[in-house]
């Protein structure tokens, strides 16, 4: 396996200068506490990690002073913005090993923590029209899968799929285009991306299921049982696979993810090869 994404320079430049300078600029000093709170507190920036390997890997320098760190801070920001929410529908205590927002700052100031973060997020965005649209339509479809799965349960495994695919897909499927738009590609490589990290997404997304089930709340960084606890749907209370079975729909995933990357790559590169590898490492992540 090639060296870890997180080991590459633009890694580092998501979080410093991109994401630290955005956090820094944030009015008034306690709303920028509580964005710091939420978005430096760690996890696996695989969304941003998406869009600076997508550029790097459609022919683009993503350090070269394009879009690119502005669209990978953005996506993150849309991301952790989601988090905020999803806690306090959760009644999560922790994220990412640390005090869930709502927690530490209460409901209100949480919320508005969030909504403060897809500000600073579209402040990102707004000079490029494309990219503009491309994640107004991720947070259409990641509503709907919100509402869906607190309204509409899913009754079987192709409902889940589709909660899956906009829940957490449709935002995977957003950071990747963002990276193509940034290097300038082409309308087709573009959705072969897209269709690449939506893949990815739900295959990232069943083995969140899974992990909720078997992992332990240590080793995970948040609290487990939460699917059965709140009655949410995931893929093994829907559907009655098990733990083992469901991982195989994820790998089914993944294998997808990688079909539909060969369509999309004319080259191998460094950047295709940890492209390949963040599909196979979605289905074998402990945490």
């Amino acid at each position: 396996m090639s060296p870890s994404p997180g080991s590459r320079p633009w890694h580092r430049a998501v979080r410093r200068p991109g994401l630290e300078t955005v956090l820094d600029g944030v009015e008034p000093p306690a709303l920028a506490e509580q964005v710091r709170h939420v978005s430096l507190s760690g996890g696996k920036r695989v969304r941003p990690t998406l869009t600076m390997l997508t550029c790097e890997a459609t022919g683009g320098d993503p350090l070269a002073g394009g879009p690119a760190v502005d669209f990978a801070v953005g996506v993150e920001l849309v991301h952790n913005a989601s988090l905020v929410v999803d806690d306090i529908i959760d009644q999560s205590d922790l994220r990412r090993g640390e005090t869930a927002a709502h927690v530490a700052y209460g409901h209100g100031p949480a919320i508005i923590a969030s909504d403060g973060l897809l500000g600073e997020a579209f402040a990102l965005f707004s000079a490029d029209e494309h990219a503009t649209q491309i994640v107004a339509e991720a947070m259409v479809e990641l509503g709907t899968g919100e509402a869906t799965e607190l309204a509409a349960l899913p009754t079987d495994e192709a409902e889940y799929m589709d909660l899956a695919r906009r829940k957490t897909g449709a935002l995977f499927r957003a950071a990747a285009e963002l990276g193509a738009v940034a290097a300038d590609a082409d309308p087709y490589r573009i959705e072969a991306f897209g269709e690449y990290a939506e893949r990815v997404g739900v295959a990232f997304q069943i083995r969140d299921d899974v992990l909720d089930e078997t992992a332990a709340p240590a080793d995970l960084g948040k609290p487990t049982g939460q699917d059965a606890e709140m009655e949410r749907p995931s893929i093994v209370r829907v559907t009655d696979l098990s733990p083992e079975e469901a991982n195989t729909r994820a790998r089914e995933e993944s294998d997808a993810a990688l079909e539909a990357l060969d369509t999309a790559t004319r080259r191998d590169s460094r950047a295709v090869d940890y492209l390949r590898d963040l599909a196979e490492f979605v289905v074998v992540r402990e945490q």
